[in-house]
């Protein structure tokens, strides 16, 4: 649901964005009797007003990223309710929604997949640099449905202004960034220049630079996380051509990243599966010396990782008698990342491929207003070298899909949606001849929205999706160092491994999902609550059969799981310049029969007091993570722990804005459950953030 649609009154306070748990559908910057302006969510197939929509969902601004952004997308989003981070060092994290995280949560570019090798593993980082984005879209429930099987946890949908889509103002104007933070000596910078080229052109220039050194944590055997630095760099150009009626407009993206990887050694990558158990030997003077304090004074190897993209966006208004809109998104994708170990290329993971999307959105029709889109991908995924555990793939998809929505007098909404999905994966020159894999999903989903009293709405939405397997779950087999695992793909013995007695036909995953929201978005206490259950049938999951020290054999597995949650937040508007707010949220995720799922996170909760005095503001946040006790087989408890957050800022219209920002302020060691390097590597300890913007 929105974590923080109840923001729209404390914004306007303080003159500043909220910061930490933020959604917002409306954006003001006066006091809360004035009207309120409407913000598009663009990953949304109809952009109605938001008390209108029926999918959950979470926004974070320019301004209110200036402030709790940080060096990858999902610690940026950490925070916002019902949405976690699966760390992985200082270079890469990857989004979790609902305790689901890749390749179940989809990270898109104005609506476009990334094409990264984030969906992989943990250690490959998602190609977006915080600093360079204009908004964030995190959608949960029904929404997903729009975008394909592989987004049936959530999406993350990250705009940006490399494309203009509307001619700017100013001859030219632009934003100078700046960033730093104590606990790993991070500095950043980020420029971004917007100008005419023309009549009817606009041209936009983008650069950011990132450097970090290894993170302190508290109470470590080292002060420092070795592996755990990072550095990276991006520049863009976008031109388009903007008319009364749309635009359309090109742009190209570089970006190089150069991060460590903690705890990866190389004593366990002659381990090798015997059935269903894992066979590693015995180690060199194994019983001399313990294994955290040798990895702590190895070589950690490092990612090397470049990203070329183009983009193609377009949109076109009114072209046609019965025809609103219609939107076009494309891109091609060059993306490469070598693992190097003492300089030397150890594995190197290609993903080279083109996405198309185009949505035709149609004029009223007996009251229903809809959209109607064609969505076609087609990728090259290799891995060449010693931790080669993936045949070079090549996979396509097709997708259909229509929404459609319905008011009925002032009080009640409608939506349906559905979409058809077909995909193929092709091993090309696989020395096991595994074999090719093709199948289709199909998914509905519908909601209805009760405006039972002025600025009250109860949502209720149920989905149906079907989810067709990724490549990795198939056709795995052999070690990932980074993760320490053997893994083991569907694909059933001797094609794969993990034993005969853990072979089972691949059947279809599907998901019946209901949940049901309340919202009141106006007055002195708004809120924003709800609850969500779902049943998946022939959930794939990676299952651990046998562990050996900290080396895991992993089998790919199907098995009937729920999620059930709660997550939420209320707000008190205390004074004019005054505002308190509880948050949290909380996933169960279960094996029916018993057991648990893996990397779960634990039930948070906090509060968070918001204050301001003239063009200052202050905000102090607390919350509590609980001890994460319902674990999976082979996994360890993961202890709790509580968080101090304080950002004082200030802001001189919109010509500069100043924040200094305290993060574990209790200088708390904190280790993430969500994470592969749970119970092994910690998360940062206490820092000071210090940040600026500039705007001409």
């Amino acid at each position: 649901m929105s974590s923080q649609h109840v923001n729209w009154v404390i914004r306007a306070v303080l003159g500043l964005p909220a910061l930490g748990m933020v959604s917002g559908v409306h954006a003001q910057e006066a006091p809360a009797q004035q009207q309120l302006q409407t913000v598009v969510i663009s990953a949304m197939a109809l952009n109605e007003d938001p008390d209108h929509i029926a999918a959950p969902f979470s926004l974070l601004s320019a301004d209110e990223l200036l402030q709790s952004s940080r060096a990858t997308l999902g610690d940026t989003l950490n925070g916002i309710p019902g949405v976690h981070s699966d760390t992985f060092g200082g270079g890469s994290s990857r989004p979790v929604i609902r305790g689901q995280g890749a390749p179940r949560v989809k990270v898109l570019s104005d609506s476009a997949s990334l094409l990264d090798a984030s969906d992989i593993s943990p250690d490959h980082a998602v190609t977006v640099e915080p600093m360079l984005i204009d908004r964030i879209e995190v959608l949960r429930g029904p929404a997903t449905l729009l975008y394909g099987s592989g987004a049936i946890g959530g999406v993350v949908n990250v705009l940006d202004r490399k494309i203009p889509e509307s001619l700017p103002e100013k001859s030219l104007s632009g934003t100078l960034a700046a960033r730093a933070a104590t606990v790993s000596d991070e500095r950043a910078v980020a420029l971004e220049l917007t100008g005419r080229a023309g009549e009817r052109l606009a041209l936009h220039l983008e650069g950011a630079y990132r450097d970090a050194g290894d993170y302190r944590v508290p109470d470590w055997d080292e002060p420092r996380v070795d592996g755990s630095r990072a550095r990276s760099a991006n520049l863009g150009a976008g031109l388009s051509w903007v008319s009364d009626n749309g635009f359309l407009g090109l742009a190209y993206s570089y970006r190089n990243d150069d991060y460590g990887l903690p705890d990866h050694s190389h004593e366990y990558e002659g381990c090798h599966p015997h059935g269903s158990e894992i066979h590693c030997g015995e180690h060199e003077a194994e019983e001399e010396h313990d294994h955290d304090h040798e990895h702590a004074h190895e070589e950690f190897p490092v990612v090397d990782l470049v990203s070329k993209r183009v983009d193609l966006r377009g949109e076109l208004r009114n072209p046609l008698a019965g025809i609103e809109k219609i939107r076009l998104r494309a891109s091609h994708t060059d993306y490469r990342h070598d693992e190097l170990e003492e300089d030397e290329i150890s594995t190197t993971f290609l993903n080279k491929g083109v996405e198309g999307r185009i949505e035709v959105q149609h004029t009223p029709l007996g009251g229903w207003r809809g959209v109607a889109g064609l969505q076609y991908s087609d990728t090259k995924f290799s891995a060449l070298g010693e931790e080669a555990f993936i045949p070079v793939t090549r996979s396509r998809g097709l997708g259909l899909f229509v929404v459609e929505h319905f008011q009925l007098e002032d009080a009640w909404h409608f939506e349906v949606g559905a979409r058809q999905d077909w995909q193929k994966h092709r091993p090309q020159n696989d020395s096991r001849n595994r074999p090719a894999y093709s199948g289709s999903a199909t998914s509905f989903s519908g909601a209805a929205i009760w405006e039972f009293a002025p600025d009250y709405h109860l949502t209720l939405s149920m989905t149906r999706s079907q989810r067709l397997p990724h490549a990795q779950e198939l056709y795995a087999r052999g070690v990932h160092l980074a993760s320490n695992t053997y893994e083991c793909g569907l694909v059933p013995h001797p094609l794969t491994c993990g034993g005969a007695e853990n072979n089972a036909p691949l059947r279809k995953e599907s998901s019946n999902n209901i949940g049901i929201s309340l919202r009141r978005s106006a007055g002195s206490v708004t809120f924003d609550v709800g609850g969500y259950y779902n049943k998946s049938d022939n959930y794939i999951y990676a299952r651990t059969l046998d562990q050996y020290e900290d080396f895991r054999l992993i089998k790919y597995t199907q098995h009937d799981a729920s999620f059930r949650g709660l997550e939420g937040e209320i707000t008190w508007q205390v004074t004019d310049r005054v505002a308190a707010t509880v948050f949290g949220d909380t996933v169960r995720a279960s094996l029916d029969g018993g057991g648990n799922l893996p990397r779960i996170p634990a039930a948070r909760y906090g509060t968070r007091l918001q204050t301001s005095l003239g063009n200052a503001g202050a905000q102090l946040e607390y919350f509590h993570v609980n001890t994460q006790s319902d674990i999976a087989d082979h996994e360890l408890r993961t202890p709790g722990y509580d968080m101090l957050n304080l950002t004082v800022s200030y802001s001189a219209g919109e010509r500069y804005t100043l924040y200094v920002r305290g993060s574990n302020l209790l200088d708390e060691q904190v280790w993430n459950h969500s994470s592969f390097l749970a119970n092994v590597v910690p998360l940062p300890g206490r820092s000071l953030d210090l940040g600026v913007r500039l705007s001409f």
